[in-house]
């Protein structure tokens, strides 16, 4: 269903650009894609932006005009003969008369005609309840998780210390045959959420599996659906990812949008950049420019620069943002929402200490403290810090551990599935956090 109104989109644009509005085929598909990556940034794909015919228009007259800046940046090379201000307003009622509509009627035919999936899972409801309850809620209750097969306690001891004996094997197999023998038509699939249990039914599973019962597992759900690892899963699955998370490759692609990224940011930021040095001047007078040692890849320390948004302060505890508030200057306050401050960090990426998108390099102090404290949280180092990230669209600041541990499943499913194509969604994305004021500020 995700796929299919953003085809669609492109399509409509697309065909009646050509059928109705008598642009060529090249023009048109221009135009299609330009207005599709505006739309795209501000989410109107998602299931939540779906669901509001209110917010689908508001979002979807942002991407309009994200979507124009595009096309207005490629005017002076080969569009300025072949478009005009007609172009816009067609496109513009085109879009909002039609695309929300069909986001909504879409979004009715998935919710009322899409067939649940049924789950019985392999595992224990008490560990990891909670978080096939969020993947239920994510997937608009077409994925169920009806029945747990969980192990007493005690027997999952002796499992792990050592192995199932051969009656508590032959009970579990037991319960596993009656569930598909009596009620052939409960279940649609198997979802493993404890690799140890189900090494104990391994054959089992490998008989269904060759009868056509669908076998799935934890981690792949959990990523596909909530867009994050949560870390019980991690531990769960810890061999899988610690494998994983040691692999270091990053794609020549990246280095490269890296450096023209920044290089072009730097030249179109450079007045606000200008501006934003005299006011700091004339409200606090200097340093204008904010350093501290952070952590970089594989752990090694860099110096970050920032413009400072804050009054001067002898105190170098470190703190998580919000709890220094009282300290943001006037001007700080305007150029931190749109993160104007952070865009020195642009000479950091141009250096390579940096990239565009990576997790958000953190105080020495405290990756030292959530080293001891928070498992695989060396795992966010194997890549660059970036100027923005995944886990700074998806979620706010961190002001407390249990909000670092969730942000930190949103920096390694970045860390696992990062490519460029989506380091490039990210910086998409990174425009709508802004000027929606979601995420991390």
């Amino acid at each position: 269903m995700h796929r299919l109104p953003k085809i669609l989109d492109l399509i409509i644009i697309f065909v009646v650009n050509i059928l109705l509005f008598n642009y060529s085929w090249y023009i048109s598909l221009i135009i299609s894609v330009a207005l599709f990556l505006g739309f795209y940034a501000f989410r109107i794909y998602d299931l939540e932006t779906m669901k509001s015919l209110n917010e689908s228009i508001i979002r979807l007259f942002a991407g309009f005009l994200l979507g124009s800046v595009i096309l207005l940046f490629f005017y002076p090379f080969f569009l300025e003969n072949n478009i005009n201000r007609n172009t816009f307003i067609n496109n513009l009622v085109l879009s909002i008369i039609f695309i929300p509509f069909f986001h909504k009627i879409e979004y009715i035919l998935f919710e009322k005609h899409a067939k649940p999936k049924r789950y019985l899972v392999i595992g224990k409801k008490e560990e990891i309840g909670h978080i096939l309850k969020e993947i239920q809620e994510k997937a608009l209750n077409k994925l169920q998780f009806i029945d747990y097969i969980n192990p007493s306690p005690i027997k999952l001891e002796e499992l792990v210390n050592n192995g199932f004996s051969k009656k508590e094997e032959t009970r579990i197999n037991k319960i596993i045959r009656f569930t598909y023998k009596n009620y052939p038509a409960k279940y649609d699939a198997i979802i493993i959420t404890d690799p140890k249990l189900e090494e104990r039914v391994k054959d089992k599973l490998e008989e269904y599996k060759t009868s056509g019962i669908e076998i799935e597992y934890l981690p792949n759900i959990a990523e596909k659906y909530l867009k994050r690892i949560p870390l019980e899963v991690i531990e769960k699955f810890k061999e899988y990812y610690s494998i994983i998370f040691e692999q270091e490759y990053e794609s020549p692609g990246k280095r490269i949008l890296d450096v023209i990224g920044s290089t072009t940011a730097l030249v179109l930021f450079s007045p606000f950049m200008l501006i934003t040095s005299i006011l700091i001047y004339f409200e606090d007078g200097k340093p204008i420019i904010f350093k501290q040692k952070r952590v970089g890849k594989n752990e090694n320390p860099f110096i970050m620069h920032k413009f400072r948004s804050m009054k001067n302060n002898n105190n170098s505890n470190p703190k998580f943002a919000d709890q220094e508030k009282d300290r943001i200057l006037k001007v700080g306050k305007l150029i931190r929402p749109v993160r104007i401050d952070e865009t020195l960090q642009f000479l950091n990426i141009l250096k390579g200490e940096m990239s565009i998108v990576g997790p958000r390099p953190e105080q020495i102090p405290f990756v030292n403290e959530f080293n001891k404290q928070i498992p695989f949280y060396y795992a966010r180092h194997k890549v660059k810090p970036g100027l923005t990230g995944w886990a700074q669209i998806m979620f706010k600041y961190a002001s407390n551990q249990e909000d670092t541990k969730i942000k930190l499943s949103y920096d390694l499913y970045y860390v696992k599935n990062r490519t460029t194509l989506f380091d490039l969604r990210i910086i998409l994305q990174t425009i709508e956090a802004v000027f929606w004021k979601r995420g991390a500020k």
